[in-house]
């Protein structure tokens, strides 16, 4: 596909972001404290005015928000015969971000903040599943909005703020005192990653079914 390797180096380098920061946090987490904390400081500036605007954000990376958007957007995909596009979502947000992400924070068993929690979580820390979850989520979507929307205009727009809404629900979990700034940088990466490298292999089978006619 066209700009292969520009998705393949872009993915490889957020790949090699996430790996480094899981090795400081895994070996030298102090290395982290300075930028941690300024990160912290200046997203909960507003403290405590902003509670009502981060806990409703926040709840779009939730695990029942974010399974019944997955299914609803598999169901569009489905009728309308988009069979690659269907199994791509499936196994970024499903296999990566609600399988894989939880089992490889027992990799890093990085302890949560000691903040005042506004949330209740139970699991470590690093990555951030709801920065992971709404990269892959939102993020499919992006990737796939020129499918469904022609006018480039309204495209764009659409993306612009389904990427606001990944950034958001990334510093809510700063604000809400759950995750490290660190954590969130990790799932972005580890997300994104994912994505770019997965992308051409999707688009390639794309193009294979539409040309056996098995999809539209």
């Amino acid at each position: 596909m066209k700009n292969k390797l520009y998705y393949q180096f872009a993915g490889s380098s957020f790949l090699l972001i996430f790996v480094f920061l899981g090795y400081v946090v895994r070996f030298y987490p102090t290395w982290l404290s300075g930028f941690d904390q300024v990160v912290t400081s200046f997203i909960r500036l507003p403290y405590p005015n902003w509670h009502s605007f981060y806990l409703w954000v926040t709840k779009f990376g939730n695990p029942s928000t974010m399974a019944i958007l997955t299914i609803t957007f598999l169901l569009v995909l489905l009728v309308g015969k988009r069979y690659a596009e269907a199994i791509w979502m499936t196994l970024n947000v499903v296999v990566i971000g609600g399988l894989f992400n939880p089992l490889i924070k027992l990799v890093f068993m990085r302890q949560r903040p000691t903040l005042t929690h506004l949330v209740s979580e139970s699991s470590y820390s690093f990555p951030s599943g709801h920065s992971t979850g709404s990269m892959l989520l939102f993020g499919t979507v992006i990737f796939l909005l020129p499918l469904f929307i022609q006018k480039t205009s309204m495209r764009i727009v659409i993306q612009l703020l389904l990427g606001l809404l990944i950034l958001s629900i990334g510093a809510s979990r700063i604000y809400v005192g759950v995750h490290f700034p660190s954590d969130v940088v990790g799932g972005f990466c580890l997300g994104l990653s994912w994505l770019l490298l997965t992308y051409p292999i999707y688009e390639e089978k794309r193009f294979i079914w539409r040309f056996k006619s098995k999809q539209k």
